[in-house]
């Protein structure tokens, strides 16, 4: 084996292992792995930057921007709304909404989707007591998402960014770029499966988890909330009792922190300090209420400028997979400064974590209790950062027209790509030209959507997919694949395809996935002689399609800290229906292909 080789295979493995322990940005591991290849000479500059030139990452760019566009004017809200309007029984909840979101995911980027939604499922979970918890219902939601962005070339970057390697390579005997609706004759099939397959086992397997949501309505789940004295306040020397810190209603005072030590419990006859932390439990609907009672406190991380909490409210919300919150403690992350609005508790897979606010490290899927104040609404309302759950927010009334311009806009550019008559990236490019042109959208607001660590990632996965190629590693690992599958035939080797790269899509970004199997899968074809369409197609279903892990895709970490799951929650429900997508796209391409 060459020292270039070892090199890819060492770089490889670092990004394998990066992205499943997650301690760096996915799209920064990309970056430092292929930067690695091209100071040690494997790849050339030409070799790393060629990927910002290909034509299907600006369709990507382009598709995201114009969702948006479409989320913003309000017209997926009103659609909702009709759609659950008088809904009372879960099985009618659930149906309906898993056919809204498939439809819509098949041309939107689900993302949105679930991000609007979920708001959606919270408050018809809590509106009757006698309704089944939210536990029962966002899996179902993520997975709707997944089953309708898999029937389309548009429905999912994951879809997209292998077009996009495609068109990267050079001419080989069967290979060419998919057509619009050629992931139609396994994703339709399978929505239908999906859909009935959720119906009917969705209130079984799922957990209910009323000890995690019993608390939920109204905002009352009980968190610990630190507040301090403000400097000079009128209660540093008084008791705790003169204070008027004892029988409050819905909080109690749990801990006085002092020099570093915990006074618990907390007497009613202990004098307080300037330096003192207060810790509080109960009611967070009480929070606001307290700090707008008690002059003299503000949370530990609210800062000088905090009003008594005037204007403020509870907000709930979701750290946002590739957000630039992971990774950060909540005071390095200046979040009150950012958003107007201190975190005061932190979920996590359920779970309240404890410890000092301030120092938490912060994760994807983590469930975050926010006081806002009154600028949280206009400082959150183009953030990537988090998704609200307690708090919808309403988008500003749009005039019809221009509410369903973009929409019917989104529509016209798929039919003029897929007739032939011009190709997606133009009839898109002009949509959002003319969207721009009627100021349907604003320059600022459409650019500030780009999904730079999306790009990112892309590009250097074409860049990485280039170094295995030439250096060997991919024939090398195809070489090892088809010793263990090539006896079964090619049936055997699309079933072995699909197993590895769901695996994988399990353990790490699906995307990256895609980008280090897509070398491996060209060269088995070459090697075996199968239609290599085929086979990345069934690559392609098998990364899109992650089921069995919260980690692979993004609206399933969205939907796992606010579900309170485990990862036991994800293997259980979604083995069964990633088996069946199995069978369903090996069937339907060993007949195709």
């Amino acid at each position: 084996m060459s020292a270039s080789a070892l090199v890819v295979l060492g770089v490889v493995s670092f990004i394998v292992v990066s992205l499943y322990r997650g301690r760096l940005n996915p799209a920064m591991t990309f970056v430092v792995g292929v930067l690695a290849l091209g100071v040690a000479g494997v790849l050339t500059p030409k070799e790393i930057l060629a990927g910002f030139s290909n034509e299907q990452i600006a369709v990507i760019i382009l598709l995201l921007l114009l969702g948006e566009v479409i989320q913003k004017t309000g017209v997926i809200d009103v659609v909702f709304d009709f759609f659950f309007r008088g809904v009372g029984s879960y099985r009618q909840f659930m149906f309906l909404m898993a056919v809204a979101v498939s439809g819509f995911s098949a041309f939107l980027n689900n993302t949105p989707l679930v991000a609007v939604l979920m708001p959606y499922v919270h408050t018809w979970a809590k509106s009757d007591p006698e309704r089944p918890t939210p536990s029962k219902l966002l899996i179902p939601l993520s997975y709707a998402s997944i089953l309708g962005g898999c029937a389309t070339l548009v429905g999912t970057s994951t879809n997209l960014i292998v077009n996009s390697m495609i068109s990267e390579q050079q001419v080989m005997p069967g290979l060419r770029e998919f057509d619009m609706f050629e992931f139609a004759w396994v994703g339709v099939p399978m929505i239908l499966l999906g859909i009935g397959y959720l119906m009917l086992v969705s209130g079984r397997l799922l957990p209910e988890n009323k000890e995690f949501f019993a608390d939920f309505k109204a905002n009352t789940r009980e968190y610990l909330v630190e507040t301090r004295l403000k400097p000079g306040a009128g209660m540093v020397g008084q008791k705790v009792v003169d204070a008027g810190l004892r029988n409050l209603q819905g909080l109690f005072l749990a801990k006085v922190l002092r020099d570093g030590n915990g006074i618990t419990p907390v007497h009613p006859e202990l004098k307080l300090r300037q330096s003192d932390v207060l810790v509080f439990a109960g009611d967070t609907a009480r929070i606001a209420d307290l700090l707008h009672r008690f002059a003299d406190l503000e949370p530990v991380e609210g800062g000088s400028g905090w009003s008594n909490g005037a204007g403020m409210h509870v907000v709930e919300g979701v750290v946002a997979y590739n957000s630039t919150l992971e990774n950060k403690t909540i005071k390095e992350s200046q979040f009150r400064s950012r958003y107007d609005a201190a975190v005061v508790g932190v979920l996590r897979g359920g779970e309240r974590l404890s410890g000092k606010i301030g120092s938490i490290v912060l994760k994807a899927g983590d469930v975050l209790l926010m006081l806002a104040g009154r600028d949280f609404r206009e400082l959150t309302a183009d953030t990537r950062e988090f998704y609200v759950l307690s708090e919808t927010r309403k988008a500003s009334k749009v005039e019809t027209w221009k509410a369903v311009l973009p929409l019917m806009g989104l529509v016209v550019a798929i039919v003029l790509a897929t007739t032939g008559f011009v190709s997606l990236f133009m009839s898109v490019a002009v949509v959002l030209a003319l969207l721009l042109l009627l100021r349907v959208a604003s320059a600022r607001e459409v650019l500030g959507a780009v999904d730079y660590n999306l790009v990112m990632i892309i590009a250097m996965s074409l860049a990485l997919g280039v170094a295995m190629t030439k250096t060997g590693v991919a024939e090398l690992v195809a070489q090892g694949m088809l010793a263990l599958v090539v006896p079964f035939g090619e049936v055997g080797v699309l079933f072995g395809v699909y197993v590895v790269t769901a695996v994988l899509g399990s353990m790490m970004l699906n995307k990256a996935a895609v980008a280090l199997l897509f070398p491996v899968v060209l060269t088995i074809a070459m090697d075996t002689g199968m239609d290599p369409i085929g086979l990345l197609l069934c690559m392609t279903f098998a990364a899109a399609a992650n089921f069995i892990s919260p980690v692979g895709f993004q609206t399933n970490m969205m939907v796992y800290g606010p579900g309170g799951y485990t990862f036991k929650d994800f293997f259980r429900m979604g083995l069964p229906l990633t088996i069946m997508y199995m069978m369903v796209t090996v069937g339907v391409i060993s007949v195709m292909y």
